[in-house]
Parts: structure tokens; C-alpha cells; sequence
């Protein structure tokens, strides 16, 4: 054993050290607290839900008895419930600018409301109906024009002036079960179908790209925030699939863990993380480049997992599930957030 005889260094610094340094880690986790409260209200399962573009503390979610509620988190109550739809509420999104929303539903429909609340006396109203031909399954609006999508039986793409689509996009004859715009290029769409693809449009052009076919369904996609070619699929099959846009003959990374299949996948504003809800009534944080999750976080009461959302400030997570609550979980467990 090399031995340091200088009186001023003990010989066993480095072994207390690492101690020391484990045992601190360790308590971090054992005190950590992710969950913060639940949001409830809904009287049916929550089928998904839309961050404000504007405001942090804001939060839409629609149910399947088609009521949509406005929930304020620093208060944590819900500020304005509507009726929307018959049926399920299929999908939301907002605007960009944050003055309205739009949702969609069984009932054929795709309708847009007001942010605020309606003044005293005043109707709960849609400021716009578009009466469509089937069934939409989803909708995303573009990041910076008046253009949304839709999808269902193919993917529309929609003004906001029009009442009929301005183009509809097809590549096979299935259901397309969700449709997001990439935020950086935002003329890019990347859809799911329940033939097992997922397909890349281009909107200028007004013609799909390329098609990727994987072994089971994906149920939906979510792109990284800040790189632009980069999108997460979850898939039925347990895993979710990274891929690259460029290079879609491989994923960059298949990421393992859960034991069911998984509903969703939101992206953290950072581009680092994206957490994904799951049949198995949880939900996971993965890194982007490590195939095996960093957290897992359940309740006992939790359900069946349907929509989950990362805040836009990078701090918290939210859950939509099943057995009709919204729950607000810490995005890293063991950070300490003063008075709650």
C-alpha cells in the first residue's frame, strides 16, 4: 500500500469522503417528497389536457363526459368548468397567443372557446363550431400562425378563418390517433396511426414525407423542444422509441421500463428529460440518451395513466389519469420548495 507520511493527510480521507458523499445522496432520496396535491373536480376520467402558452399557473383538461375544466395551480381549484362536448373530449390545445383554445370530440366537432371567463350574465359559448365529417382523435395548433390540425380519419389542416379544411394529408387508409406540430420547424407534422406508423408532413408542400412502421401501435409522439429533428414515440409495446427524423431506419434510443403499454409523452422545456404515463399507473422521467428511467412516481389510488404534461417552467409534472384526478408531482423529487 503506497503510504503519504505527511501528518496533514489522514489515510483514510478518501474512504470517509465517499462515505460521507453516499449517505448525503441517499438521504436525499429518502426524504424526497414528489407529490404535491391533486386536482379534483372531474367526474369522469381524465382524458387529456393543454398547458396555457402564457401562464404558468394555468392548466386546461378535458374528461370523458366531454366537461373541460380551467384549473388555477398556485390555488389549486378549478376557475371555470363547460360543458364542451357529447361523448368523450378527444383532444385540446391552446392557442399560441393564449387567448383561446380548441377541442375536439366525439361529436364530430371541433370547437373554440374563450380563455377568460364569461362576464356576468353572459352565455358559456364556443366562439366558433366546425361541424366535421367523422370522428376527430386529436388536435394541435401550429406554434406561430392561425393554423391548427386535426386528425381522425386523415389529417386536416385547418385556418382558423374557414369552416372547411385547407388541405387534408393521407398516406394509408387508417385511423390517425394523435398529430403534433414541431415547434421548431414549424411547418413539420409528425402523426400516429393505428396501423403501427408514424408519418412525417411537411405543410408547405402539402404531401407526407416519410413513414416509419414499428412492431405495435404508437398511441402518440412528442418532439424535443430544442432539436428540432429529434421526436420520442410511446409505443403498446412497453417501450418508447427515440427517434431521429433524418435517419428513421433505426431509433437513436429505445427506452425500457415500463410494464404496460404507454398512453403518453410530454418533453421537458429543457429538451433533456420527457416523463411518460402508462398503462401500469405510472409515470416515468427518462433522460433523452439513457434507455432506463431516473424516477418512477405512483400513488396508491392512481389509475391507468392517460395524459401527462411537464410544465413550461421546468419544475413541475402533471398527470391525468383514470380515476378522475389531476395530480401535481415535483419534476425532481428531493428539491426543496420552501412553504407549500
Amino acid at each position: 500500500v503506497p503510504r503519504n507520511y505527511d501528518p496533514a493527510l489522514h489515510p483514510f480521507e478518501v474512504a470517509r469522503e465517499y462515505v460521507r458523499a453516499l449517505n448525503a445522496t441517499k438521504l436525499e432520496r429518502v426524504f424526497a417528497k414528489p407529490f404535491l396535491s391533486s386536482l379534483d373536480g372531474h367526474r369522469d376520467g381524465v382524458n387529456c389536457m393543454a398547458k396555457h402558452p402564457k401562464s404558468l399557473s394555468t392548466v386546461l383538461s378535458g374528461a370523458c363526459d366531454g366537461e373541460v375544466k380551467i384549473w388555477n395551480l398556485t390555488k389549486r381549484q378549478c376557475i371555470r368548468t363547460i360543458q364542451a362536448h357529447e361523448g368523450f373530449v378527444r383532444g385540446m390545445c391552446a392557442r399560441f397567443c393564449g387567448t383561446s383554445f380548441f377541442t375536439v370530440g366525439d361529436d364530430k366537432t371541433v370547437k373554440q372557446w374563450k380563455m377568460e371567463s364569461p362576464e356576468y350574465g353572459e352565455e358559456e359559448e364556443p366562439i366558433h363550431t366546425i361541424l366535421g365529417k367523422t370522428v376527430y382523435t386529436g388536435i394541435d395548433h401550429h406554434w406561430k400562425e392561425p393554423v391548427f390540425a386535426t386528425c381522425g380519419h386523415q389529417v386536416d389542416i385547418w385556418d382558423e378563418q374557414r369552416t372547411s379544411p385547407k388541405c387534408s394529408l393521407t398516406w394509408g387508409f387508417d385511423s390517425i390517433s394523435s398529430v403534433k406540430f414541431n415547434p421548431i420547424e414549424t411547418y413539420l407534422l409528425g402523426s400516429c396511426a393505428s396501423d403501427r406508423n408514424i408519418v412525417l408532413y411537411d405543410m408547405r408542400k402539402s404531401t407526407p414525407l416519410k413513414k416509419v412502421i414499428l412492431n405495435m401501435r404508437t398511441n402518440t409522439l412528442c418532439w424535443n423542444p430544442m432539436e428540432a429533428f429529434i421526436f420520442t414515440a410511446a409505443n403498446e409495446d412497453y417501450n418508447l422509441y427515440t427517434f431521429d427524423m433524418r435517419f428513421l431506419e433505426s431509433p437513436v434510443m429505445v427506452h425500457m421500463d415500463h410494464v404496460s403499454a404507454v398512453l403518453d409523452v410530454d418533453y421537458s422545456p429543457t429538451g433533456k428529460e420527457f416523463v411518460s404515463a402508462s398503462f401500469d399507473k405510472s409515470i416515468r422521467i427518462f433522460p433523452v440518451d439513457k434507455g432506463h428511467s431516473r424516477e418512477v412516481y405512483h400513488t396508491k389510488r392512481m389509475q391507468h395513466v392517460i395524459t401527462v404534461k411537464w410544465t413550461s417552467d421546468n419544475k413541475y409534472i402533471l398527470c391525468g389519469s383514470d380515476e378522475m384526478n389531476i395530480r401535481l408531482w415535483k419534476a425532481n423529487a428531493s428539491e426543496k420548495l420552501g412553504v407549500v
